[in-house]
């Protein structure tokens, strides 16, 4: 592939349409003073609330000690509680709280807003169709085997360039 095509690379726009999605969100979640950080873990809680702390941040892929400051400031603001599980004390599940809740409800409106502007001008069957082929896309590297992607990794690279 040559340097200038990097408009048909799929990996390359797949990558630079989420940036450019993330910096849009930004900027409008700016003006409720949060940190991409923290708006990313709230998200994730308002998906999969109720969920443990290690769950949780192998579900973000984060460390769970990077996960564990970004829950403490989310704490200090009581926008979550950590409980303990009621059946292993050891284990900590974590909630949005009711003071989080207005703010969700911004947030999500930021996100249809952004989600609303990325797909401006697409027909609803255009959107439907772009929908369908990026959930198989997903599906396709979801299914790669694992020893087979290391093995290759550097060959794909390669073709690329």
């Amino acid at each position: 592939m040559e340097r200038s095509d990097l408009h048909r690379n799929v990996g390359f726009i797949v990558h630079d349409v989420a940036r450019l999605m993330r910096v849009a969100f930004d900027r409008r979640g700016k003006e409720l003073g949060l940190t991409r950080s923290q708006w990313w873990v709230l998200t994730a809680l308002y998906a999969k609330e109720g969920i443990t702390q290690s769950e949780l941040a192998d579900f973000m892929d984060l460390e769970k000690a990077t996960l564990g400051r970004l829950l403490d400031r989310l704490e200090e603001k009581a926008w979550v509680e950590r409980r303990a599980d009621p059946i292993d004390r050891r284990i900590k599940r974590v909630f949005l709280t009711e003071t989080v809740q207005s703010l969700m409800r911004q947030l999500r409106e930021i996100a249809a807003d952004i989600r609303r502007d990325a797909v401006e001008g697409l027909t609803g069957e255009e959107q439907e169709h772009l929908f369908d082929l990026l959930q198989r896309v997903k599906g396709n590297l979801q299914s790669i085997d694992p020893v087979k992607a290391s093995g290759t990794a550097g060959q794909s690279m390669a073709a690329d360039d």
